[in-house]
């Protein structure tokens, strides 16, 4: 029997909330819309709308845009937003992306100084993860550096490979940041990587989530990867578009980043060679 020579990726394409800032939560759900994403990860920060679970339901049901996935507030500046416990702060996360309908809580590694949390992180990361479907997808990152002076800021590691945890998250930025080999942590992660944020950078030391194509990371094979292995959660680009002078220049960057992750997705979903099926992307 003959075999089809076109597989239709099934990764859903998100928007992080993150990628418009300093425009608020709302604007990315009505770009996600406007643009075409699939769906939105919510970052939640201190935009108040971002910690409320009616005011993004709302969102989510008026721009038909579903929330795919959470992003618990671990950033130094979400220090305070849903208290000042980080297990508190995992546990609202995990309630909010049962309430939406969203697959996955992206939490990031403690900081070295939250010593009493990063001693049981690893253990109560597998105790919350057996209590829910939502999967919490602990995320790479990368030491700080000033000039030639490297400070380790996670604990246990900021390398979250070294470590045992159930899901992952790779973010392609972080990589660059730290300066290490991005398929390699991947291929580390194996089956276990749940999770993707699409980012570029330089690895000049800056955590530069450049729109993808615009540095030296492997997003395009990283993609293709995700498309023929049989990959099953969601690719979001989290993209720092601070610098743009005007809400079309945004709006642009956001649009050639989906569109480049699509165009690599289904790349890689055919076979080469093989006649194109009408309606399918030309690579």
């Amino acid at each position: 029997m003959a075999q089809p020579v076109v597989r239709t990726p099934e990764v859903k394409v998100a928007l992080s909330t993150a990628s418009v800032y300093p425009e608020s939560t709302a604007t990315a759900f009505e770009i996600a819309g406007r643009l075409g994403y699939d769906g939105v990860e919510v970052m939640v920060w201190t935009d108040p709308v971002s910690q409320d679970i009616e005011s993004l339901r709302r969102l989510s049901d008026y721009h038909g845009v579903p929330i795919l996935a959470v992003h618990a507030p671990c950033l130094l500046i979400t220090q305070r937003v849903w208290s000042t416990n980080p297990w508190t702060k995992l546990e609202r996360a995990r309630a909010a992306a049962e309430k939406l309908g969203a697959s996955a809580v992206v939490v990031h590694p403690p900081f070295r100084w939250q010593r009493n949390y990063a001693r049981d992180f690893v253990d109560g990361i597998w105790r919350m993860a057996d209590e829910t479907d939502v999967r919490f997808a602990v995320e790479n990152m990368y030491p700080w550096r000033y000039r030639d002076r490297e400070m380790l800021a996670y604990a246990p590691d900021w390398d979250v490979t070294n470590d045992d945890y159930r899901h992952f998250t790779v973010d392609l930025s972080h990589t660059a940041t730290a300066r290490n080999d991005a398929l390699d942590m991947i291929g580390r992660m194996g089956d276990r990587l749940a999770h993707v944020h699409l980012a570029d950078g330089s690895g000049s030391g800056k955590d530069e989530h450049l729109v993808p194509g615009r540095g030296n990371q492997p997003c395009a094979e990283l993609l293709e990867k995700l498309a023929t292995s049989g990959f099953d959660g969601h690719v979001v680009v989290e993209v720092n578009t601070r610098r743009a002078m005007s809400g079309a220049e945004r709006e642009a960057d956001l649009a050639e980043a989906l569109a480049f992750t699509r165009q690599h997705l289904a790349t890689a979903s055919r076979v080469p060679g093989a006649p194109r099926t009408p309606g399918t992307p030309r690579p």
